[in-house]
């Protein structure tokens, strides 16, 4: 799990009987690496929107901050197929389709434009964007 997680990109999907540690083993490798190790809590009133906040603030936390974030999800925690589209799309292209607000976006440009200045790119919108969802790709590590 560690030489998985560790590499850009690197996520993984452990396989195994209820009750054999995956979980525990996925947390044990974040507090290995030092990476922050986040999970949804299902509630009653938990849905697509509140999934999507929480999206919002793991990719905020990768792209912007630059943090090596682990989102373990379990299948019991998969309430809602949507769930799993939105993962799919985070794993192939770094991003969810509709996911910021106008708000947001700008709030990514003014946040990344320092990042992009350090990596000596230029400082047109769509290359800030594109550098986002490259530290999102690479930063964000999925353990289903």
């Amino acid at each position: 799990i560690c030489r998985v997680m560790r590499q850009p990109r690197g996520s993984i999907i452990l396989i195994g009987v209820g009750g054999s540690g995956k979980q525990c083993l996925t947390r044990l490798s974040c507090s290995m690496l030092e990476y922050q190790c986040s999970q949804i809590e299902i509630k009653k009133d938990f849905g697509q929107e509140a999934f999507k906040e929480f999206m919002k603030e793991l990719m905020f936390s990768a792209g912007i901050e630059g943090n090596q974030v682990c989102f373990l999800l379990t299948d019991t925690q998969i309430i809602n197929e949507a769930f799993l589209e939105d993962v799919n799309n985070v794993l192939n292209t770094g991003e969810i389709p509709n996911l910021f607000m106008t708000e947001e976006v700008d709030k990514i440009i003014n946040d990344m434009r320092p990042v992009v200045i350090e990596l000596k790119r230029p400082e047109s919108r769509g290359s800030i964007l594109a550098t986002f969802v490259e530290r999102v790709r690479d930063n964000l590590h999925i353990t289903l």
